[in-house]
């Protein structure tokens, strides 16, 4: 459903004002909700932006490296807590996790050494690792958060070890062509909009080299469009299933480190920056690289998104690339509220979640539990079920969400097999508040 005429203007007059008072050639971003591109606010001639046209989308391409480690992962390759030495032997940095490499918590310095990569040739992962040494690691392993290129650098070729495979390729064979992603590709393919550096004095146009950055190419070598980066913001607030389970996207999105201590208002998570706005957090990730800027925004919940694209190294005024993105998402929430889904009625639960359901007590305390048509049950305060539990077996449910995550919850029965009491990791619920728990 596309968006109302008054939440457009405002996105447009974002977007239009970020491009003028940034001063970049163009500017190009598009709101994602339920899967589809709502809408395409452009502004600027160098080039017209459009959803087709390709942008260099620089540190947004560590979310699907980190995807892609979250992958093997999941099928049993490699656990997050492997040091580095396993899988890349040999390196002074070796004892690094490659959950602390994912979410920028190992100490590791920012860049290889070097030239700026992001700016020359890159070269082979032999050289890169050859390049490592003790020094690079410049604060112990969780003391600071401490963005990484060079971990991500690193993340690649470890991907490389264990599946034989170059990364553009895995990238592309378990994540671009099963999304549809075909204009997402490594070297820019037109039409691209030519990155530049805006003199500050007299506003000309110096274009950047459009580097091929080898064994760092998992930290940012990526170019991508309106419409496929979109398609990546869907896939993070809901994921493919046959491409990853929910519930390892939902793993990715805990915060690792707390990348602003004083306030709380960031963090990073296994490969995803996650951003406080008022009281909701949304995922993504900024890029950059010369002569371009990117942003990616997501709130899952209502399975909402920003993308944006600039063609420039920077943007003045106080405007920031990610910034406008947070600030577009947290406009359309707000003007456009997702309605809530129907009620409906349920079907008759099974006798076994019957005699379950209904009003227990704690210390004083009313509480109850409801069934789901899944099978599942749902607890919490009178009015508030927001805990759900799943059946081991006929006695034993196991915690799945919110402060029981984990925890087991034991059915008590008497002797004729009643259910009378809930021990809920130690803490025992009783049908009426005299009983003693």
């Amino acid at each position: 459903m596309p968006l109302l005429p008054e939440t457009i203007r405002q996105v447009d007059l974002l977007v239009g004002r970020a491009q003028a008072e940034g001063r970049t050639p163009s500017l190009a971003l598009g709101v994602v909700r339920d899967g589809e591109l709502v809408h395409l606010a452009g502004a600027g001639e160098h080039p017209r932006p459009d959803a087709d046209r390709q942008y260099r989308i620089g540190s947004i391409s560590k979310t699907m490296t980190a995807v892609l480690v979250m992958q093997q992962r999941d099928a049993g390759r490699l656990a997050l807590d492997d040091p580095l030495e396993r899988h890349l032997p040999g390196t002074p940095v070796g004892a690094l996790t490659l959950r602390q490499l994912l979410g920028h918590a190992g100490g590791l310095q920012r860049e290889p050494d070097g030239s700026w990569w992001e700016r020359t040739e890159g070269a082979d992962l032999a050289t890169l690792l050859a390049g490592l040494t003790p020094d690079k690691i410049a604060y112990p392993p969780h003391h600071v958060y401490h963005y990484s290129n060079l971990a991500y650098g690193l993340l690649g070729g470890v991907l490389e070890r264990i599946t034989g495979t170059p990364w553009y390729d895995l990238l592309r064979e378990r994540l671009l062509d099963p999304l549809g992603m075909h204009r997402t590709t490594y070297h820019a393919t037109e039409p691209y909009a030519r990155g530049h550096v805006v003199h500050p004095w007299h506003d000309t146009l110096r274009e950047e080299p459009r580097t091929d950055t080898g064994a760092m190419a998992p930290a940012g070598q990526l170019w991508s469009t309106v419409e496929d980066l979109g398609r990546w913001a869907a896939f993070l607030a809901d994921p493919a299933p046959a491409l990853l389970a929910r519930e390892t996207v939902t793993e990715m999105c805990a915060p690792v480190v707390i990348s602003d201590v004083d306030a709380w208002t960031g963090g990073h998570g296994l490969g995803v920056e996650l951003y406080r706005v008022g009281e909701r957090v949304y995922l993504g990730h900024g890029g950059s690289m010369p002569g371009y800027l990117a942003g990616l925004v997501v709130h899952r919940p209502t399975r909402t998104a920003v993308v944006d694209f600039a063609n420039s190294y920077g943007l003045r005024g106080g405007h920031h690339i990610v910034g406008l993105a947070r600030q577009v998402l947290t406009v359309v929430l707000e003007a456009e509220p997702t309605a809530p889904r129907p009620w409906v009625p349920a079907g008759v639960p099974s006798a076994e979640l019957a005699e379950l359901t209904g009003r227990w007590w704690w210390m004083g305390i009313e509480y109850e539990l409801r069934p789901d048509p899944s099978g599942d049950l749902w607890a919490g305060p009178v009015g508030q079920p927001v805990l759900r539990f799943t059946r081991v077996d006929r006695d034993r449910w196991l915690g799945r969400s919110g402060s029981q995550h984990g925890e087991t919850l034991t059915v008590l029965r008497d002797e004729a097999g009643q259910p009378v009491a809930l021990d809920i990791a130690t803490f025992v619920f009783t049908r009426t508040p005299d009983q003693e728990p």
